[in-house]
C-alpha cells in the first residue's frame, strides 16, 4: 500500500491546478462538455413550466348540450389544436374530427343525454412544442322543447346534377341562431367542390355549388342539430345524415316563344318536345326549377281553389313536381292537339302521354328545368329554387361569410 503524506497531498493539489491551467491555455478550439457529453449550448437554460391548456367544456361543467364540441380556450398566437380524444365514463372512445380551421373537434354522433365524458386536448405551439389539457364534464338531460327538421336526401339514392341539399325546420330557426345552426350543417363532396348555404327563410335552407355538381359526385351530408340550443329555449331534435350519388348530366329547357322543350343529356340534345304551358290567367312560372317528386299516377284535386274556374279533380299520369304551389310536368292527352302552338294549362308543362312516359323514364329527382318567357316569375322558396339565383346572389343568403368561390369541406 502506498504512503499518504500531507506534503504529497499539497503537491497533488498543485499538480491538479497546474494541469487545469495548462488545459485552459492549451487548444482553445476544444469545447468544454458536461459529464453526459452535452455541450452548454445543447443543454440550454432550464425551461419554464408549460401551462396546461384550458379545455371547453371546462372541468366540472354540467348540463352541457349533446352537440358540445371540444376546444381550447387559451391558445396563444401561432398555436393550434393537434389532437383531441373524448371518452365516456367507462373509457369508450368517442369518434370525431377536427374542423378544417382547427377551431374545435366535432364528435361524429351526438353525445348521450345525462352522461359524463373526459376530454384530452393537445395543441402545438408556435415554436413546435406542445401543451395539453384535460376536462371531465356532464351533459344535460333530454330537453322537452325541440324543433323538428327534415333532409330531402335519402341514403344510397342517385340524384340529378342540380339537386340542392335541402333542409327544413319546424318551427323555423330565429335569425340570430342561423349562424350557429349553419356551423352544424356539414357537406363533404367527392371529388371536392366548393359550396355554400342559403337561407330562404327560417324554415328552409339550401346548399349548392357555384355550378351544377359534377356527374358522379358523392355527397356526404350531416345536419348535426341534435341538442343545438336556440335562443327561444328550444333545442335541435336529431342528426340527419345521408350519403348520395349524383348521376349523369340531364337538363330540360322550355321556351314559351317556341312552345318547345329541349332535352339535353351530357350536353347533347337528345329530343325536342312540343308543350302547352299555363294560359294567361294561370301562367307557368319562368325560372330555374328542379324536379322535386315523381309520381307515375296521381290525382290533382283543386276543389279548395278560390276561383271556381280553377277547381277540378283529374287523374294524372307521369307527374313530375316543379313547385310547391302545384306546377308539374305531366301527360295531358286533352291538350295534345294544341301542344307546341297554344298555352291552355293551369300552370303546368303539358306534354303528350308518349312523351311524358319517355321523359319520366329518363329523369331523376334533382334534374334541372329552365322555363323562359312566361308572364310570371318564379318566387323564392316556391319549390327548390336554389338555382334561380346567380352565385353572388346566392351566397348573400348565407348566415356565415363565404370565401370567394365558395367554402370547402369543414373537415
Amino acid at each position: 500500500m502506498g504512503r499518504f503524506t500531507r506534503a504529497g497531498a499539497v503537491v497533488g493539489a498543485f499538480g491538479l491546478v497546474a494541469a487545469l491551467a495548462l488545459a485552459g491555455c492549451g487548444n482553445d478550439r476544444e469545447q468544454a462538455t458536461f459529464v453526459d457529453g452535452a455541450t452548454p449550448a445543447e443543454r440550454g437554460s432550464p425551461r419554464e413550466p408549460v401551462a396546461p391548456l384550458s379545455v371547453s367544456p371546462a372541468e366540472g361543467a354540467a348540463k352541457q348540450p349533446v352537440s358540445a364540441e371540444i376546444s381550447a380556450t387559451d391558445l396563444a398566437d401561432g398555436s393550434s389544436l393537434s389532437a383531441v380524444t373524448l371518452a365516456t365514463a367507462d373509457g369508450t372512445a368517442v369518434e370525431g374530427q377536427l374542423r378544417a380551421d382547427g377551431s374545435s373537434w366535432v364528435p361524429s354522433t351526438p353525445l348521450e343525454y345525462g352522461a359524463s365524458y373526459t376530454a384530452t386536448v393537445t395543441a402545438t405551439t408556435a415554436n413546435g412544442g406542445t401543451r395539453a389539457g384535460h376536462s371531465t364534464f356532464t351533459t344535460m338531460a333530454k330537453p322537452k322543447s325541440m324543433i323538428s327538421s327534415g333532409l330531402y336526401l335519402f341514403d344510397d339514392r342517385e340524384y340529378g346534377v342540380a339537386m340542392p341539399v335541402v333542409v327544413e325546420f319546424h318551427p323555423g330557426i330565429p335569425e340570430q341562431d342561423r349562424a350557429a345552426v349553419q356551423r352544424r350543417m356539414f357537406v363533404r363532396t367527392d371529388p371536392v367542390q366548393p359550396g355554400a348555404w342559403h337561407w330562404v327563410n327560417g324554415n328552409q335552407a339550401y346548399y349548392r355549388a357555384p355550378e351544377y355538381w359534377r356527374p358522379g359526385t358523392t355527397l356526404h351530408v350531416r345536419v348535426a342539430l341534435a341538442g343545438v340550443p336556440l335562443s327561444n329555449g328550444r333545442y335541435g331534435n336529431v342528426d340527419r345524415v345521408a350519403t348520395v350519388k349524383i348521376g349523369r348530366a340531364f337538363e330540360m329547357k322550355v321556351d314559351n316563344a317556341s312552345k318547345q322543350m329541349t332535352v339535353y343529356e351530357d350536353g347533347q340534345v337528345i329530343r325536342t318536345l312540343p308543350v302547352s304551358l299555363g294560359a294567361k290567367k294561370t301562367p307557368s312560372s319562368s325560372g330555374m326549377m328542379v324536379i322535386m317528386e315523381k309520381k307515375e299516377s296521381t290525382v290533382f284535386d283543386t276543389r279548395d281553389e278560390p276561383d271556381p274556374d280553377n277547381r277540378y279533380v283529374t287523374e294524372i299520369d307521369y307527374a313530375q313536381r316543379l313547385t310547391w304551389n302545384g306546377e308539374y310536368i305531366h301527360a295531358a292527352p286533352w291538350s295534345e292537339h294544341v301542344q307546341g302552338r297554344q298555352n291552355v294549362s293551369h300552370g303546368c308543362v303539358n306534354i303528350s302521354t308518349a312523351h311524358a312516359r319517355w321523359l319520366f323514364s329518363k329523369t331523376k329527382i334533382g334534374d334541372p328545368i329552365a322555363v323562359a318567357g312566361t308572364e310570371r316569375q318564379l318566387t323564392a322558396g316556391n319549390g327548390w329554387t336554389a338555382w334561380n339565383l346567380s352565385w353572388p346572389e346566392f351566397v348573400k343568403g348565407s348566415a356565415l361569410s363565404v370565401p370567394e368561390g365558395g367554402a370547402g369541406s369543414p373537415f
